[in-house]
């Protein structure tokens, strides 16, 4: 019942094979050592007093008999024998005392290694290899292969059948075995099978004689009784050619040039087994090279070479010799190239063909010449000018010349001849570059000496003046060909002025006015010095400026300029400016009027001379100011008998202001710098003449004289009261000299009471007064317009009552005129 309960409990530890330990009694322990096919190796612990240990290995899954083995106490690795391979055992060690009684005891489980195989056959089909072949053993994970030669030993491990061992030698037997392998361990080596690794492979040499055969030969294979060799081209096509031979070297011919041919060999050995075989490419020499082409480069002095019909396999070499150098270029089927050549030489050109074989030299040479050198002697003149003619030397292998004359604005001309002089037209201002080369059948010659020449500059064709004045000519044109500076010059027949600049523009300052000019513009260069032959100009400077003289004036609003001018065909322009304001006029004498020129102002005059040629400087400024403005209105208010105010309103241009009032009585002045003055000692009744004289702060003066005033009438003298009635009361009075209307008023706080007598009549009524009061009395003469003057003398009468009328009229004196 104990192995019965193991086994179900070891049921889940199947997966692993060794090492899973179990005790009863940490006194002893037990584990796997190693197994085989049929045995399991157990190490355990020693335990005291035991005598003997019991090594029990019982199937967990199967029904056969446990087996077992007993050791003597002092060993403590023991086996058990016998048992099935591939198998899962419950192996127990029991430590027993001298009385055969068990002390203490542990137990593990362990597999068994699969069976042992059985090698089927094992051969050699490469001289460092033996392949073997077996059956498949059950639990097997993999095989352990094994070669042995004496004492040297070859393992490797398959997974299946069949296998294969390497790294032999070749020619050698070997004892080859076959070990099944699981995670339990190896089985037993399998009953041992001789096997021998075939020949190895043949040393060869191959070469090829010429561009239609090969030469294979060898090294002798110890044990080999026959060679075989084949040969065939590379790509497959043609023949092939088998042969066997006991020498140890072989000749093929007739095969096609310059072609890649596969050649394979291998030893034979007396049972008729082959030994390794070796391939080996090799081309056969290329075939004689065909005719080449040459390209010569004449710049460079470069000859490039072209072999018709070459092969991408082949390289052409190229030899060319001047009979003391030789020079060469390889080549396959793109050109190749040769330099540093000389010109004017011949060279004799050889051609060898070559691979990897070896190399064809072509049977016939060739010749071939360089272009000519490049010409010297080089002149250039100018014989007439605008005509250029270019000269050189022959030289030797020359057929023709070509001179090529490149102006520097890139035009170009050329001139193809076998003579050895050109001519060319040679226009202003250019340099030409001159060079000349030398032709034949190989080409071009170097590029000699570059030579130049440079032509005289061009004129200036388009001058113009840019800009006139009385003293200055500025000059203006366009630059032109070959200048590298310009030469201004300016002639009026006694001086010259000169301007350098390399500007297109040149100012001639400090000139004559109203003066005419020769003026010259020459371009200059460095290389060919200036060009004198360039036309002149007439041009003429502006007007010199006037000198004013004097202003008179004509009138109130009218001035006339007078001014000194020497200029011929001259209009002259006044212009007057003060402020925003401007007036002008034009004569082509020596005057001018201004008209309609305001008051109250200061102007700027100047004078300008004008003629087609321009406009001179102005003249010098004379101010110009003039007379004060009259204003515009003037009241005349006359305040008192003797007194008068007169107002104005402020003109333009005056600072003070003085008015008069004259009569042949008398006059009345006064001087003021207000808009307004009052004027004493008025005569009444007068008429007199008013004028008013506004003053600048220069002293200039208007006189504005305005319509005439009349004074007014005198007061009466002499104004007394009666009493006619009950009730009435007549006023009288003295007139004036002059004949006058009156007027008569009385008020009080009783009322107010007016009596106007007929014209000539010195008294008036006024009936029904009121008495009781106190009455300011004034008589005033009637105005023109109606009104009474406000400013005769008042006076206080007292009415006094007399029962219901009234009594008498007291006189209380003046009444203040406020």
């Amino acid at each position: 019942m104990g192995h019965i309960h193991l086994r179900s409990f070891l049921l889940p530890l199947l997966i692993s094979a060794i090492g899973v330990v179990a005790s009863t009694n940490t006194d002893i322990s037990v584990s796997v050592y190693d197994v085989t096919s049929r045995s399991i190796y157990v190490k355990w612990s020693k335990v005291t007093e035991a005598t003997s240990y019991k090594i029990t290995a019982d199937p967990v899954m199967t029904a056969a008999e446990p087996t077992f083995a007993v050791f003597n106490s002092a060993t403590t690795i023991g086996t058990v024998n016998t048992l099935l391979p591939n198998t899962s055992y419950e192996v127990t060690v029991e430590a027993m005392n001298k009385y055969g009684v068990t002390i203490a005891h542990a137990y593990t489980v362990a597999y068994t290694a699969p069976d042992v195989p059985s090698i089927d056959q094992a051969y050699s089909k490469l001289s460092s290899s033996i392949t073997v072949e077996w059956a498949d053993v059950p639990g097997a994970t993999g095989y352990l292969l094994t070669a042995q030669d004496g004492e040297f030993f070859y393992e490797t491990i398959v997974t299946h059948s069949p296998g294969t061992i390497t790294g032999l030698q070749p020619d050698t037997t070997y004892k080859i075995t076959v070990r099944s392998v699981s995670s339990a361990g190896k089985s037993q080596p399998s009953p041992p099978k001789i096997a021998k690794t075939v020949l190895p492979a043949v040393s060869v040499a191959v070469t090829s004689p010429s561009s239609d055969s090969l030469s294979v030969s060898w090294q002798p294979v110890p044990s080999a009784i026959l060679y075989s060799v084949s040969v065939m081209r590379s790509d497959g096509l043609g023949n092939r050619w088998n042969q066997n031979t006991t020498s140890l070297s072989l000749n093929f011919t007739m095969l096609d040039p310059g072609t890649i041919y596969t050649i394979k060999v291998h030893a034979w050995e007396a049972n008729g087994t082959p030994g390794d075989d070796i391939t080996y490419n090799q081309i056969t020499r290329p075939a004689l090279p065909s005719d080449v082409q040459i390209t010569f480069n004449s710049g460079a002095l470069e000859a490039t070479f072209t072999v018709s019909g070459a092969e991408a396999t082949t390289n052409y070499t190229i030899f060319v010799s001047d009979g003391d150098t030789t020079l060469n270029c390889t080549t396959s089927v793109l050109p190749c190239s040769i330099s540093s050549l000389y010109c004017g030489m011949e060279y004799a050109v050889s051609l060898v063909a070559s691979n990897e074989a070896g190399s064809t030299l072509a049977p016939n040479a060739r010749n071939f010449k360089s272009v000519p050198c490049a010409p010297s002697g080089i002149t250039i003149e100018e014989e007439v000018p605008g005509n250029l003619s270019v000269s050189w030397s022959s030289g030797t292998l020359s057929d023709y010349y070509v001179v090529f004359a490149k102006r520097d604005d890139g035009f170009e001309v050329q001139c193809n001849t076998s003579q050895t002089r050109c001519y060319f037209p040679g226009d202003c201002g250019f340099i030409y570059f001159m060079s000349v080369f030398a032709y034949n059948k190989a080409g071009q010659s170097p590029l000699g000496d570059i030579f130049n020449y440079t032509t005289a500059p061009c004129c200036p064709s388009d001058v113009s003046a840019l800009f006139v004045s009385s003293d200055t000519l500025e000059i203006i044109w366009t630059a032109v060909r070959g200048a590298e500076i310009y030469e201004t010059k300016a002639d009026d027949g006694e001086n010259v002025i000169l301007c350098n600049d390399t500007a297109t523009l040149c100012s001639l300052s400090a000139l004559q006015c109203n003066t005419q000019y020769n003026v010259s513009v020459y371009s200059f260069s460095e290389s060919r010095g200036s060009n004198t032959s360039c036309a002149s100009n007439y041009m003429k400077t502006a007007p010199c400026s006037p000198e004013i003289i004097n202003i008179t004036k004509l009138d109130t609003s009218t001035y006339t300029v007078y001014w000194e001018g020497n200029n011929e065909d001259a209009t002259y322009s006044v212009s007057a400016k003060s402020d925003s304001l401007w007036w002008n006029c034009t004569g082509s004498g020596t005057f001018c009027s201004l008209s309609d020129i305001p008051c109250g102002s200061v102007f700027m005059v100047s004078v300008v001379a004008t003629t087609a040629i321009g406009r001179s400087l102005p003249s010098y400024t004379v101010p110009l100011e003039t007379a004060p403005c009259c204003p515009a209105n003037l009241s005349v208010v006359q305040v008192t008998q003797s007194a008068t105010n007169l107002s104005w309103s402020m003109s333009k241009g005056a600072q003070t202001y003085t008015a008069r009032l004259v009569s042949q009585k008398g006059e009345a002045k006064c001087h003021t710098m207000q808009d307004h003055c009052l004027l004493g000692c008025i005569t009444c009744g007068t008429n007199y003449s008013v004028t008013l004289e506004p003053t600048s702060d220069t002293g200039l003066t208007s006189v504005c004289i305005f319509h005439g005033y009349s004074s007014s009438a005198c007061c009466p003298s002499g104004v007394k009261l009666y009493r006619l009635s009950s009730s009435g009361i007549r006023v009288t009075w003295r007139a004036s000299s002059e004949p006058t209307n009156y007027s008569a008023n009385m008020y009080s706080s009783k009322g107010n009471f007016t009596c106007t007598p007929s014209p000539g009549v010195n008294y008036c009524d006024i009936p029904d007064i009121p008495c009781g009061d106190v009455y300011t009395v004034m008589v005033s003469p009637v105005t023109h317009e109606g009104s009474t003057l406000s400013f005769c003398p008042k006076k206080l009468y007292t009415v006094t009552c007399s029962g219901n009328s009234l009594g008498m009229v007291i006189y209380r004196g003046k009444r203040s005129v406020r």
